[in-house]
C-alpha cells in the first residue's frame, strides 16, 4: 500500500545533495508520493476556450507525459544549454514541455502570445531560442521573426497533452554538452519590462525556481498550505489553487506552479480574468487558494451582492495592488482575506515580503515586514536611511551568506544593467515605499518609468519607439494616467508633423492605435491619445517625465485628448 508524506517536498540547498535539484526532479518526486493526485484541472469554460479536453491530470499522467517527451527532445538532439520557446497560453501543454526540457537542462523562454512583429522578433533574436513551441496559428509569425532577426528556428506545434510528438532536429548543438542539470542550472528566461527601452531576460535558475515553491509551501500564518494526504475514501485532500494569471509571469509560473508540485496540491489554471464567471469557476475548481491582480477586486465588487457571495471553500487570496478602499469591504463581503505580497521577477523568493499575520492593515497598501531570511532598505533620496513614515526607494537581498540567493541570475547580455541594480551591494527595487512606527511596510508608487496596467508592466520607450514610426507623429512621449478599472492606462502625447484640424483628431487617434496594435501587445497600445504642440522637454531635449506625468493626469476629457480604450482588444 503507497503511504504519502504529509510534509512538502524538501528541495535541495546550494551546497548539499539532498532532494531535488531541479523543476524536473521535484515533479518525480511528488509523482512518487502523491501519484493518484491530481496535479493539473482544466475547468470547461478554459477548455471550450482553447479547444482541449477539460478534466484532471494527476501527478502520476503529468510526470509520465513528461517523461515520454524528454525522450523525444534527446533523440531531436536538445540539451544543456538550450533554450526552447513555448507559445502555450495557459494550456497544460506548457507544464508537459517545461519539465520534460528541464530534465534535459533545457531552458525555456515563454512567449506572451499578445506579442506581435518587432516584440518576437527582438525576443528571437536576443534569447537566441533552438526551437520554438507553439500552437498552430502562430507559425508564421515565429518564421517571420526568425527571418527578421536571422535566426533559424524550427517550430513544434502543440497544444493539446501529446506525448510522442515529431520534435524537428536541433538547429545546433547543445551549448553546455555533458553538463549536468542541478540548482544553478537556467530554468526560464522570463522578459520583464525596463525603464529604458526593450525589455530585459532575466535568467532564473532552478533554485530560483523551487526557493519559490518551498518558501510558499512553507510560509505558514494565514498563507498556510497543507500538504496532500489520502482522504480515506480512495482519494486525496489537497490545496486547490485557481489562478487566471498568466504563466509567461513568476507569479503563476514560480510560486503557483512549485508551491502545488512541493505539497502535492492540484494547479487550476484559466485562460484569464472572467469577471462574470469568476464564483462559477472558484466554485467549480473546489478551490482552497486564490491569485489576484489588484484590478480583479474592482471588478468583482462592481457585481450586485449576492446570497451565495461566500458559498465556496477559498481560505485566503494571494496578490497585490487590491485598492485600499475595497481591501476591507471585499473582505468582509466574500470571507476571505486578500494577503498583499511584494516580489520582483528578479527577486522571487529571495526577497519576497508578505502580510500573512495579523495584524495586516487592511486598507493601507501594506504589504507586511520582511521575515528573518531578507534584508529590507528604505532609502529617501539623500541616500540615507529614510525616517518613519518618509517615503523612499526600497533596496532588498537576501539574509545570509549568499546576498542574492533566490535572486535572479543576471539579465541576459546585459551585465552593465546587473552590475547597477545591485549597487553598493543591494537590489534596488525602484519601488517607492515607506516603513510605519511599527515596522510594516507600504508601498506608494513606482519610481521607474513604467506603466502597470491590469498587472502588466509596460515600458514607455518601447511604446514610444513604435509610435514615432507612424508618419503622422513627428515627436511623443508616454506616460501613464489613472484608470479606474486596470490601475493605469498608457496615455500617448502626440505632436503631429502637419498641423491638424479638430475634426480629424479621432480619425488620426484611430489609425495611430491601429498602428501600434500591429506591432505591440493590446495592452501596450495607448488608451488615450493627446495632440499637443510641444512635449515637455529638459535644458538636454529629453522628456521631462515628471512634467510629463503631471500632465497625463490632467489630459483625459479635454477635447484635444481622444480616448481610445476601446480600440483595446485580445487578438487572436
Amino acid at each position: 500500500m503507497h503511504t504519502a508524506a504529509v510534509a512538502p517536498i524538501q528541495p535541495a540547498l546550494p551546497g548539499t545533495t539532498a532532494g531535488p535539484a531541479t523543476v524536473a526532479a521535484a515533479l518525480t518526486e511528488a509523482a512518487g508520493r502523491w501519484p493518484g493526485a491530481d496535479a493539473l484541472e482544466v475547468l470547461p469554460h478554459t477548455a471550450g476556450v482553447y479547444g482541449i479536453a477539460a478534466g484532471a491530470v494527476t501527478y502520476d499522467a503529468l510526470h509520465g507525459l513528461a517523461v515520454a517527451l524528454r525522450a523525444a527532445y534527446r533523440r531531436a538532439g536538445y540539451g544543456p544549454g538550450h533554450r526552447v520557446g513555448l507559445l502555450l497560453d495557459n494550456r497544460p501543454a506548457f507544464f508537459a514541455h517545461w519539465f520534460a526540457l528541464n530534465g534535459l537542462g533545457v531552458s525555456v523562454v515563454p512567449i506572451n502570445a499578445h506579442l506581435r512583429a518587432a516584440e518576437l522578433e527582438y525576443l528571437v533574436g536576443h534569447s537566441e531560442i533552438a526551437l520554438a513551441v507553439a500552437l498552430p496559428q502562430r507559425h508564421a509569425d515565429l518564421a517571420a521573426a526568425a527571418a527578421a532577426a536571422d535566426r533559424r528556428l524550427p517550430v513544434l506545434a502543440a497544444g493539446a497533452l501529446e506525448s510522442e510528438p515529431s520534435v524537428p532536429a536541433a538547429p545546433f548543438a547543445p551549448p553546455l554538452e555533458g553538463a549536468d542539470p542541478g540548482l544553478s542550472t537556467e530554468c526560464a528566461l522570463l522578459y520583464t519590462s525596463g525603464t529604458t527601452g526593450r525589455p530585459k531576460g532575466c535568467v532564473l535558475t532552478n533554485r530560483y525556481f523551487l526557493h519559490s515553491g518551498a518558501w510558499y509551501a512553507t510560509v505558514g500564518g494565514l498563507a498556510t498550505l497543507q500538504a496532500a494526504r489520502p482522504d480515506g475514501r480512495g482519494g486525496w485532500q489537497q490545496e486547490r489553487m485557481l489562478t487566471p494569471l498568466p504563466l509567461v509571469h513568476m507569479n503563476a509560473m514560480a510560486y503557483s506552479t512549485l508551491a502545488m508540485v512541493l505539497t502535492g496540491g492540484c494547479l487550476v489554471v484559466l485562460d484569464r480574468f472572467h469577471p462574470s464567471t469568476w464564483w462559477d469557476s472558484v466554485r467549480a475548481a473546489r478551490a482552497s487558494v486564490v491569485h489576484y491582480l489588484g484590478v480583479m477586486p474592482s471588478m468583482l465588487m462592481k457585481a450586485a451582492a449576492r446570497d451565495d457571495d461566500r458559498a465556496h471553500a477559498v481560505r485566503f487570496g494571494f496578490g497585490a495592488g487590491v485598492d485600499r478602499a475595497l481591501h476591507a469591504p471585499f473582505e468582509r463581503r466574500f470571507g476571505f482575506p486578500l494577503l498583499e505580497a511584494w516580489a520582483m521577477t528578479e527577486t522571487g523568493a529571495g526577497a519576497v515580503v508578505m502580510a500573512h499575520r495579523e495584524p495586516r492593515q487592511v486598507g493601507s497598501n501594506c504589504f507586511g515586514r520582511e521575515g528573518d531570511d531578507v534584508q529590507v532598505r528604505v532609502v529617501a533620496d539623500d541616500g540615507g536611511e529614510a525616517a518613519v513614515d518618509e517615503p523612499g526607494e526600497l533596496w532588498v537581498r537576501h539574509a545570509g551568506l549568499d546576498p542574492r540567493d533566490g535572486f535572479f541570475a543576471e539579465y541576459l547580455k546585459d551585465p552593465a544593467a546587473t552590475t547597477e541594480a545591485w549597487a553598493q551591494g543591494w537590489f534596488h527595487t525602484g519601488d517607492i515605499v515607506r516603513r510605519d512606527v511599527d515596522g510594516q511596510l507600504h508601498f506608494i508608487d513606482r519610481r521607474k518609468n513604467v506603466i502597470r496596467r491590469s498587472g502588466e508592466n509596460i515600458a514607455a520607450v518601447e511604446v514610444e519607439s513604435v509610435l514615432n514610426q507612424h508618419p503622422a507623429v513627428k515627436a511623443c512621449a508616454v506616460a501613464a494616467t489613472p484608470d479606474d478599472l486596470r490601475g493605469d492606462e498608457v496615455l500617448a502625447c502626440i505632436v503631429a508633423a502637419e498641423p491638424l484640424a479638430p475634426a480629424r483628431r479621432v480619425a488620426l487617434a484611430h489609425d495611430i492605435v491601429g498602428h501600434t496594435l500591429q506591432r505591440l501587445a493590446y495592452f501596450k497600445a495607448p488608451g488615450w491619445v493627446a495632440f499637443v504642440d510641444a512635449l515637455p522637454l529638459t535644458a538636454s531635449n529629453k522628456i521631462q517625465r515628471g512634467e510629463l506625468k503631471a500632465l497625463a493626469q490632467a489630459l483625459p476629457g479635454q477635447p484635444h485628448c481622444v480616448d481610445t480604450r476601446a480600440l483595446k482588444k485580445r487578438q487572436a
